[in-house]
């Protein structure tokens, strides 16, 4: 019987934030593209959220999750990744209930059980938007918000050569490597008419599309790159509502 082929010693995996949480959470706590625009824009379109029950889906190490508690919030974090996880348990201490989820699976908690859901770069990492959008739809209460960024679209047309159909719900990939470990990323690719639709389709009434600008404090900061980030779209963001009663 022929022995069996010789397997890689450490595989890489699709999507495998396991593999990569201390690298990459060393390396987004102060950069450019998530402390100085990606959550202060979130914070941004939050507002005031003292006293809300606040899901933060996607929470990865919990830099953002600890900026809404300290805003007040009453915050429970969900992530796929049992070692951003253990990152943000760190912490976070026991100010903020986290939970293991896939966000493809259904959601374990009572339907209206929060205030505000926050999808913080997070959505672009599913082909179908809508049984995650219906989940998170049940657990908001009539009147509450989810407050969603991806990436743009026109970046991710426009990230591989060669271009696909814009409208054509597509994925790509690519590498990250953090202190030595790779993980393979793959994002879906959804035109903004399509990302829409999948809101309004899962009971979302649209209040907010916004393309925020960098915090003004990075201009000096990161003098090489502030021009580039203000001047490109990056990131999209969204508020859409769930109706009241």
């Amino acid at each position: 019987m022929p022995g069996r082929l010789p397997q890689p010693a450490d595989p890489v995996r699709v999507n495998d934030y396991d593999r990569i949480a201390e690298g990459y959470s060393a390396a987004t706590e102060d950069n450019l593209v998530n402390a100085y625009y990606a959550r202060p824009a979130t914070l941004a379109l939050a507002g005031d959220v003292a006293g809300r029950r606040v899901l933060h889906a996607g929470c990865a190490s919990g830099a953002l999750s600890a900026a809404l508690r300290d805003r007040g919030a009453v915050v429970t974090g969900i992530d796929a990744s049992a070692g951003m996880l253990a990152l943000a348990g760190r912490r976070l201490g026991d100010d903020v209930a986290l939970h293991r989820v896939d966000l493809r699976d259904p959601l374990p908690f009572d339907d209206g059980a929060f205030d505000d859901v926050i999808a913080s770069l997070v959505l672009h990492y599913l082909e179908d938007w809508g049984p995650t959008l219906a989940e998170m739809r049940r657990v908001l209460t009539p009147g509450g918000r989810l407050i969603a960024s991806v990436d743009h679209p026109i970046v991710a047309y426009t990230f591989t050569e060669p271009r696909p159909d814009y409208f054509a719900n597509t994925s790509y990939t690519f590498d990250w490597t953090f202190e030595g470990r790779t993980s393979t990323m793959r994002f879906w690719r959804k035109s903004l008419h399509a990302m829409t639709a999948a809101f309004t389709a899962a009971g979302f009434r649209l209040s907010v599309i916004s393309e925020p600008q960098p915090d003004p404090a990075a201009r000096e900061l990161f003098p090489d790159d502030f021009q580039a980030l203000s001047t490109s779209p990056c990131f999209l963001f969204f508020v859409v509502e769930v109706p009241p009663l």
